[in-house]
């Protein structure tokens, strides 16, 4: 059976205005809790009309090294992370 994933995420990297955010939800698989996780990219705005802060998963080409920084510190947060007995997960 799985868990309802938070309201909020697990870890987020942000360089400026381009979030990554890790979403974890724990599973059981053949009565193991197994964490799954997801990945969410995006940037934030604010409207000039409008005035309010807004999401968009679309990117200019100079705001890519940023996503570059922030897709891979989420991956070595991912990758790297240690459990309670000291092995890689």
């Amino acid at each position: 059976m799985a868990s309802k994933p938070s309201d909020q995420p697990t870890k987020e990297f942000r360089a400026g205005t381009i979030v990554a955010a890790i979403w974890t939800k724990t599973t059981t698989i053949d009565g193991r809790s197994v964490a799954q996780h997801s990945i969410r990219i995006q940037k934030r705005y604010r409207d000039e009309r409008s005035g309010e802060w807004k999401t968009t998963t679309y990117l200019r080409p100079d705001e890519l090294p940023k996503l570059s920084l922030v897709v891979s510190k989420a991956y070595g947060y991912l990758m790297l992370r240690e459990t309670d007995n000291g092995m890689a997960a």
